[in-house]
């Protein structure tokens, strides 16, 4: 099933997801996923948390190999590979590197691009579809993809992490989407609206 995303001004993109109890029907949550994969093709992401389909739970799922390009720069080091994974109960045990800058955008803000920084390197502890726990290191865009994502469970959005100056001047643009004035290639659902 295909979700719509839930769009900038929904209170549960600013909540804290609560964790999957062990006990959740294994049925239910595969199923879940399967949709949050589905949901999340159709609309063009690289990445869906739960809230963004107005489940305020700790799950979300990525492919990153769109972000990720054949060794562009012509040096021997190795490209990166995408990654598609489902996280389950996430938790980011550590961030290294020099924080670096990219534009991010946000299938629950859609119109909008910012320079986010983030660092680059990553170790998170996580269950996977399966339940096994998992603690992994991540770099790169898959890295920020995932970063992005986990922000969403923690109820923060990209447009949290740049500067006043540039909030100020997006800031019409997100009370234009809040109020359901949004233009995108999906099914979306705004603040206020009933229903899935």
């Amino acid at each position: 099933m295909i979700y719509p995303i839930v769009a900038y001004g929904d209170p549960v993109l600013k909540a804290r997801a609560k964790d999957i109890p062990a006990d959740f029907p294994a049925d239910e949550l595969q199923k879940l996923i399967a949709d949050m994969y589905e949901t999340m093709y159709y609309a063009n992401g690289v990445g869906l948390a739960a809230p963004q389909i107005g489940k305020s739970v700790r799950l979300f799922v990525i492919d990153s190999a769109p972000m990720v390009d054949d060794d562009e720069d012509g040096d021997d080091a190795p490209a990166e590979v995408g990654v598609k994974r489902a996280f389950i109960n996430p938790v980011i045990l550590d961030e290294t590197g020099e924080e670096w800058g990219f534009e991010e955008g946000c299938l629950s803000i859609p119109g909008i691009r910012e320079r986010v920084f983030r660092k680059p390197d990553i170790v998170i502890r996580y269950e996977d579809e399966n339940r096994q726990l998992h603690e992994e290191g991540f770099s790169g865009m898959t890295a920020r993809v995932i970063q992005h994502e986990y922000d969403h469970l923690e109820g923060v959005l990209f447009t949290d992490k740049i500067s006043s100056f540039k909030k100020q001047i997006i800031k019409n643009k997100l009370t234009r989407i809040a109020k359901g004035d949004a233009k995108a290639d999906y099914r979306m659902r705004f603040a206020g609206q009933r229903g899935r």
